[in-house]
């Protein structure tokens, strides 16, 4: 079971609250976190992209840094990892993209892979005048379809032409093509999304929900699985949890408590307003489920409350759903949080018990 770290690109992680970690994002910061995972035996981390906050008291993901840029530096100061970034489709070209990611597979050879974003909140796209109008939200899996295609296209060959509807190539060419497979990262959860993710990636997140319900999201994998037999690809599931853990229980439970107390509702309010743009979106996709009360206050990420045997329980139960290969972790304070995970929590996983982590040697 591969486990992951979705690392802090965009201030205060993934908690929208008073009450939580207050932090902006550096490079140090995510060089600190992606050394840790990597000594503690992690197989990944993952950076998204975000080009506008939610503001509030919060200023919530106002600060972001660029995924490439950071994925880019990091590759050059860690050496087993596996490391993605993401891609907004709608502000990169996938020629250059595919530019991009075959120079950092020199970096960090075999290390590399990219995360397709097709994007669901206008105002990133709005503020810059790139917007392509409403319409984008029900063919926004059509562009990236003909994205991707062009970017495996020049991995694969070294130059493509191409003529679709939204993208045209003509005899582009693209030397060195990478020496290792760069692997696709998609994040679909309508039906449409997870059809593009089976056709085309080769890991689909599927989004954990509720606290203390490490099983919940099996009806997405489900989805995944029939989509990914339709396409006759393997494409495995990244379940996405955040780990609010201490020695008991009840720590752990005080703290949760207290970052749903300070909710930050402002910026709630914001993302609630920018989720309801697509008035036809699929009640599964991204921009509906970010809107539930239960998980707002952390991006409506399945959520594991507890101690460290507890929390170590419920991953492995996760774990045990079929169709999953990894999980990507968030954490409250992620220096503490992987500290706790890598001393106390993965040595109890049944899931990870061949990992041995530099660590701990």
């Amino acid at each position: 079971m591969d486990i992951g770290v979705f690392i802090p690109i965009g201030n205060n992680g993934w908690l929208i609250s008073t009450a939580s970690p207050q932090y902006k994002p550096s490079f140090e910061l995510n060089k600190q976190i992606v050394q840790k995972a990597e000594a503690y035996g992690l197989d990944f981390a993952l950076s998204m992209i975000k080009l506008r906050g939610f503001g509030g008291k919060t200023e919530f993901w106002d600060y972001n840094l660029e995924s490439f840029t950071l994925m880019a530096s990091l590759a050059a100061v860690t050496s087993r990892i596996k490391l993605f970034a993401s891609t907004a489709v709608l502000t990169l070209p996938p020629a250059i993209v595919a530019r991009m990611a075959t120079t950092i597979d020199s970096v960090a050879p075999g290390r590399f892979g990219v995360n397709i974003v097709s994007g669901w909140q206008m105002a990133e796209y709005d503020q810059m005048g790139i917007w392509p109008g409403d319409d984008y939200f029900g063919y926004r899996y059509d562009y990236s379809t003909e994205y991707v295609h062009i970017m495996k296209e020049l991995w694969e060959k070294g130059e493509c032409t191409f003529e679709g509807k939204h993208f045209t190539m003509k005899e582009c060419m693209m030397k060195p093509t990478p020496e290792h497979k760069i692997e696709i990262v998609a994040a679909g959860q309508s039906p449409r999304g997870m059809k593009f993710a089976a056709e085309y990636a080769d890991y689909n997140f599927v989004l954990g929900s509720g606290i203390n319900t490490p099983t919940a999201y099996a009806p997405g994998n489900e989805r995944l699985i029939e989509a990914s037999a339709k396409s006759g690809r393997d494409v495995g599931s990244y379940v996405l949890f955040m780990v609010i853990a201490d020695e008991t229980d009840e720590l752990a439970e005080a703290k949760w408590q207290s970052y749903r107390a300070g909710a930050d509702v402002d910026a709630l309010a914001w993302m609630a307003d920018q989720g309801s743009k697509d008035a036809n979106a699929d009640a599964s996709s991204t921009a509906r489920s970010i809107n539930l009360p239960e998980g707002a206050v952390n991006f409506n990420m399945g959520t594991l409350v507890g101690s460290y045997a507890k929390v170590a329980k419920m991953l492995d139960e996760a774990a045990s759903v079929p169709g999953t290969k990894g999980i990507m972790l968030t954490f409250d304070d992620f220096l503490i949080g992987l500290d706790q995970f890598g001393e106390h929590i993965q040595p109890l996983m049944a899931s990870r018990s061949q990992i041995t982590s530099v660590a701990a040697e």
